[in-house]
C-alpha cells in the first residue's frame, strides 16, 4: 500500500480495517467496547480510545447508542457500529464486503449516500465488494467488473456504462438491462448498414469491418423509441411490433414489445397509453447503438468521431 508492498506481512500488521456483511458484532459487549477492541488489543491509551470513539460515534450519528448491546440495534445501527469499529483504527486502506447487502431496500439507499460521504471525509482507500451494480455505479470512483475471478474491465462508472468491454458487462451494468439482438451487416451502397429483420440502421464501417463471427446488437431501454403512431411514408430505420407487456413504474413506463421472434424493451414516458397487443412501431437511437462479437462477445471497435449520416439520423428520431 502506498510504497509498500504487504504481500508476505502477516494479516496483523497490513493496517486494513474491513467492514463484514453480517456486521461481526461481539453480542456481550456495548456500542462503545466494540468500537474500542482493537485498539486495546493495539495497547491504545484509554483517553485516545474515548477520543477516537467519540468523534468516530458523532461522524456517523450514533454516539446516543455507545451503552447499548447489538440486540437493541436496528440492522441499520448495527452496520454503522461496524463502520465505527473500522473507522476508530484510522487503517490505510478499507475493506467491504457487502456491507449493506442484507438491509431493506429503502436503508440500502440511506446507507449508500452515508458510505459514500463518509468516504470523501476520511479520504481513505476503499475497495468496496458488490453484486448490486446499482451500489457500484452510484458510489465507486473505479469499477473492477468480476467473472469467475477474471477482470473483465476497469474503468469509471461512466466508461463502464457508456462503453462496456463486452457483452457480460453489458449485460450486467444498468437497469433495465441492456437489450440484445442477432444481426447481420450488409451495404447500402458503400454505406455499412446492420440488420434485424425489418429493422436496418446505419453501422460503425469499424465495427462493420471487425465483424467476422456475426454481430449481437446491444441497445439499452433508454435509447429505444417507441409510438403507437404510424411513421409517414416507407420510414426507414422503425420495424413494426407489437406490445407484450406495459409496466408503470412512476415517472417512466417500460413497454415490452415483441419484434419477431425477439423481445426488446423500452423505457418511454409515463403518459404511454398503448396497452397489451396494441400494434406499435419502435428504432434505436443509432449513436447508442453496441455492437459486440457474436462468437466471444468482446465489443467491436468504433470508429473515431463516427456518427450516422443526417438522412439516416432523421429518419430514426421519434417523430
Amino acid at each position: 500500500f502506498g510504497d509498500r508492498r504487504v504481500n508476505d506481512l502477516p494479516p496483523k500488521d497490513r493496517d486494513i480495517a474491513m467492514v463484514f456483511e453480517n456486521y461481526a458484532l461481539y453480542p456481550h459487549k456495548t456500542v462503545f467496547e466494540n468500537m474500542a477492541n482493537a485498539l486495546r488489543l493495539h495497547g491504545t491509551a484509554m483517553p485516545e480510545i474515548r477520543d477516537r470513539v467519540s468523534k468516530a460515534a458523532k461522524l456517523l450519528q450514533i454516539d446516543h447508542l455507545l451503552e447499548r448491546k447489538p440486540q437493541e440495534l436496528s440492522g441499520g445501527q448495527k452496520q454503522r457500529v461496524a463502520i465505527g469499529r473500522a473507522i476508530v483504527r484510522k487503517p490505510q486502506v478499507f475493506l467491504f464486503d457487502e456491507p449493506i447487502a442484507h438491509l431493506d431496500a429503502k436503508l440500502r439507499a440511506h446507507m449508500r449516500g452515508e458510505l459514500k460521504h463518509l468516504q470523501r471525509d476520511l479520504g481513505t482507500t476503499t475497495i468496496y465488494v458488490t453484486h448490486d451494480q446499482l451500489e457500484a455505479l452510484s458510489m465507486a470512483d473505479r469499477i473492477a467488473v468480476m467473472n469467475d475471478g477474471i477482470l473483465q474491465q476497469f474503468g469509471t462508472p461512466a466508461e463502464i456504462y457508456d462503453r462496456p468491454a463486452n457483452e457480460g458487462v453489458a449485460s450486467f451494468v444498468g437497469e433495465p438491462p441492456m437489450n440484445f439482438l442477432d444481426a447481420t451487416v450488409d451495404r447500402d451502397g458503400s454505406r455499412p448498414m446492420v440488420r434485424h429483420g425489418a429493422l436496418v440502421m446505419p453501422f460503425d464501417p469499424a465495427a462493420a469491418a471487425a465483424a467476422k463471427n456475426g454481430v449481437r446488437l446491444g441497445i439499452r431501454p433508454e435509447d429505444v423509441r417507441v409510438t403507437l403512431a404510424v411513421p409517414a411514408g416507407p420510414a426507414p430505420g422503425w420495424a413494426a411490433c407489437s406490445i407484450f407487456a406495459v409496466e408503470p413504474i412512476g415517472g417512466d413506463t417500460l413497454v415490452d414489445v415483441k419484434l419477431g421472434e425477439a423481445r426488446v424493451l423500452a423505457k418511454t414516458k409515463a403518459d404511454f397509453t398503448g396497452r397489451i397487443g396494441d400494434a406499435c412501431w419502435i428504432a434505436f437511437e443509432t449513436s447508442k447503438l453496441h455492437a459486440f462479437d457474436a462468437a466471444d462477445g468482446r465489443a467491436l471497435p468504433r470508429s473515431a468521431g463516427w456518427a450516422p449520416s443526417q438522412a439516416a439520423v432523421a429518419a430514426n428520431q421519434f417523430a
